[in-house]
């Protein structure tokens, strides 16, 4: 909660929040908590984490998320891309991709990057748009936590071969990284968590950089 209200006066442009243990721990998402921060917060709120069906995603769009994430669900039973869509629209539908470097191949892993998959990760973003998904959330788990910069190599790639948004995700350990990420590769958006949770990269102070290496940003 302080955390969410800290990043609006900051002038975060997307709070995201990702209960990544939801569905190793089969259980849903914290659906009262989703409600209170919704309330405390103006920006586009993303949840995901143990959402399976339509009615999860209702669940937690009444509580207030203006979109939901999907990972594992998605592998696993793909139609529910295309049912979330139908119901709420593409717009509230983030597919969540966690990637690995698995012999010189991005591959798609799921239960929060403990279980791989024989999907690649370029196939199945493609395969998600086709879906109805209206965001791609790509982590790459190679880089996640490591504070050495976007996997630039994968991200560019699969924003390249996608015609709608892509987050990147995994790896910001620096404004430099951000503003790397953004001229090299097509993506929309970057997401970190801990620079920003404890205050190594202030969000006003990172906007500034990005602005003065003109690259558009919201003020």
């Amino acid at each position: 909660m302080e955390l969410a209200k800290r990043y609006v006066q900051e002038g975060a442009d997307e709070l995201v929040f990702l209960d990544i243990t939801a569905t190793v721990e089969k259980r849903k998402t914290l659906t009262e908590l989703v409600q209170r921060i919704a309330k405390e917060i103006n920006i586009p709120f993303t949840v995901g984490g143990g959402i399976n069906s339509v009615e999860d995603a209702r669940a937690i769009i009444n509580a207030g998320a203006d979109k939901v994430s999907i990972n594992t669900a998605a592998v696993n039973h793909p139609k529910i891309i295309s049912e979330i869509a139908a119901e709420f629209g593409s717009q509230c539908v983030v597919l969540a991709i966690d990637t690995n470097l698995d012999n010189d191949e991005w591959m798609v892993y799921i239960h929060g990057g403990r279980t791989p998959t024989p999907l690649r990760a370029i196939d199945w973003a493609r395969e998600g748009e086709r879906l109805g998904a209206g965001e791609i959330l790509l982590t790459s788990m190679n880089n996640d936590g490591t504070k050495n910069g976007f996997a630039l190599d994968i991200t560019a790639a699969v924003a390249d071969a996608v015609n709608i948004p892509v987050i990147a995700s995994g790896g910001a350990g620096s404004k430099q990284h951000f503003s790397d990420v953004f001229q090299q590769t097509k993506v929309s958006a970057a997401l970190a968590a801990s620079i920003f949770h404890f205050g190594e990269i202030p969000i006003p102070e990172l906007k500034r950089f990005l602005n003065e290496k003109d690259i558009p940003v919201r003020n």
